[in-house]
């Protein structure tokens, strides 16, 4: 496993899913190349992919990045404190699409690899990811069909992953200030090694090449599904707590602001249009009020 191997598989992954979301928008994404040179704090490359005001994706952005620098944030060695501040290259790709019509859910995935330095020169390297699906309004079927297409992506290597990663990805993917979920959740890992470098990468390929089969089916189902006033301000409402996570919670946010990164392309995952209002419930009985009670709180979605 080299860098540039790693490197190949990022962009033919961005490059895949986005023509997939081009097709299913019918509008093209913007590329927007960059570089940061020798003298700025963060080097290296990327490609951020976006599209906004399309028919199926308001706001939607793939970013991929390749970058280095002389001291790692805090916020990336929540486990290994003592390598906090060594050099680092990082690379990866990172998506979230948020769509217009409220009854299809926003996504997020990533997939990345880290390397740095130890005490003593040695080269540390791990891998992180997953993806998890934050509905407005709740489907079983739709919650069901996410999880299984983690579970049977993590088979493969191990049949206590997906219970692991699911339970992480419930405990990462909570506003810890509201005692509430993002979403349905998914799977998310981080700082892992223990299968070995190759099948460590293979693993993390495996959870990049599912993203597809687990999102684009859900998001054509119910693309077509009527709405009105009332669901988009739901749905602006929810936004809001997508807001929240991420610039209070979120590590891979702050790994880049703190760490020097493009704002441009980290704020990508916020929402065009998000609304926040004082100590506000749903009406109980209502669908509004059904994502809270049947949805946001841990479930079994492989048995649901």
């Amino acid at each position: 496993m080299t860098s540039e191997a790693l490197r190949t598989y990022f962009l033919d992954l961005q490059a895949r899913i986005v023509a997939q979301a081009e097709a299913l928008d019918g509008q093209p994404f913007l590329t927007d190349a960059w570089t940061r040179g020798a003298d700025e704090p963060l080097q290296g490359d990327g490609i951020s992919r976006l599209i906004e005001g399309g028919r199926l994706f308001e706001r939607a952005g793939c970013n991929f990045s390749h970058v280095r620098g002389a001291a790692l944030p805090k916020s990336a060695t929540a486990d290994r404190p003592l390598l906090a501040g060594a050099p680092f290259e990082a690379l990866g790709v990172s998506l979230v699409f948020h769509p217009r019509n409220p009854y299809v859910p926003t996504v997020h995935m990533n997939v990345r690899c880290l390397s740095t330095k130890a005490v003593g020169d040695e080269t540390v390297v791990w891998f992180g990811g997953g993806m998890d699906l934050t509905p407005y309004y709740g489907f079983e079927d739709d919650a069901r069909h996410f999880h299984r297409v983690c579970h049977g992506t993590l088979a493969p290597f191990g049949a206590h992953l997906y219970p692991r990663f699911k339970t992480w990805c419930d405990d990462y993917f909570f506003l810890k200030h509201r005692r509430e979920a993002r979403g349905v959740g998914g799977v998310f890992y981080d700082d892992f090694m223990e299968l070995g470098a190759e099948q460590s990468f293979a693993m993390t390929r495996a959870v990049g090449d599912a993203f597809a089969q687990a999102y684009f089916p859900i998001a054509q189902r119910r693309r077509d599904t009527p709405y009105g006033e009332r669901e988009r301000d739901f749905q602006a409402y929810r936004r809001g707590r997508y807001v929240e996570f991420n610039l209070v919670w979120d590590r891979g946010t702050h790994f880049g602001l703190h760490g020097h990164g493009r704002t441009e392309a980290i704020l990508m995952s916020m929402p065009p249009q998000a609304q926040w209002r004082y100590d506000w419930h749903p009406e109980p009985g209502t669908p509004e009020a059904r994502l809270y009670t049947d949805f946001l709180p841990p479930r079994d979605w492989l048995t649901a």
